[in-house]
């Protein structure tokens, strides 16, 4: 993987990627979740790096992306993921979604709807308004000073434990979580700003339809929110397919890495 940074007027973003397989053949984009970093897909890009073009990045602000100003939308976030795929000539772009990053690559469809090749989310939910209650938003818009607040230790503890079931899955999400350490302000920052640009995006109330063949990835015991409620409701509503991972939390691509690195290959050979 060769990292690169990409300079936008807020910060820089650091990705890595592999594209030895051509530029005429997909690229696995990996998106990671709120507060995560890239490193949250390392068993995906162990499976498929030699296999598959792929891209992953730390989100703007996140991790090595840093520092970055916070006064960016979620479609400022799919514009630069988009301005990054044109610097590097990616014309097949299958984006690969946990959590928040499931709700960037919604906000690269509603604005590139012809380019994207094909969507796959993991433990993420739809962007449309209608799922969501008006209660449900005034909280997202109004997360930052929990996260101030709360005692950092068991903040450390409920989000390692509350995201993943597996014993790799949490070391990895508190080794992540360690990039904050002593600086519980910034990692407040990170999360109070992403939930609250979600809200502004579902407020926006546009379609966000996903006109790419799609594949919907849940974790049976994932309790980060209404994440397996929202899921259903996806799914009864628009007809995308959706495996639901035993025993596998809100990070099942750590709980589960074979079972979704197969399903993400099988996905990718449809298309």
């Amino acid at each position: 993987m060769n990292e690169r940074i990409y300079k936008t007027p807020c910060g820089n973003i650091h990705y890595w990627i592999n594209m030895e397989q051509g530029f005429e053949h997909i690229t696995l984009i990996f998106l990671p979740g709120l507060t995560a970093d890239h490193r949250l897909f390392d068993k995906q890009i162990e499976y498929f790096e030699g296999k598959c073009n792929v891209l992953v990045w730390d989100a703007p602000g996140h991790a090595k992306s840093w520092p970055f100003k916070f006064d960016f939308s979620l479609m400022d976030k799919a514009k630069w993921l988009d301005d990054i795929l044109c610097l590097e000539n990616i014309h097949s772009p299958v984006i690969i979604g946990q959590s928040m990053g499931g709700y960037v690559g919604q906000a690269y469809s509603e604005l590139f709807p012809d380019k994207l090749k094909g969507f796959v989310s993991i433990d993420s939910a739809p962007l449309q308004r209608n799922y969501v209650t008006k209660i449900e938003l005034w909280l997202l818009k109004r997360m930052e000073p929990v996260y101030r607040y709360y005692p950092w230790k068991s903040l450390l503890k409920t989000g390692t434990k509350g995201v993943a079931t597996s014993s790799y899955g949490r070391k990895l999400m508190h080794e992540i979580m360690m990039t904050y350490d002593g600086s519980q302000k910034r990692y407040a920052r990170i999360a109070g700003h992403g939930f609250k640009i979600l809200a502004e995006a579902m407020e926006a109330g546009l379609p966000y339809k996903i006109k790419c063949p799609a594949q919907l990835i849940c974790g049976e015991k994932d309790h980060a929110g209404s994440c397996i409620r929202y899921n259903k409701a996806w799914h009864k509503n628009t007809g995308i397919p959706i495996a639901w991972i035993k025993n596998a939390g809100h990070n099942s691509n750590t709980d589960a890495p074979e079972e979704v690195n197969t399903l993400i290959e099988k996905f990718a050979k449809t298309l």
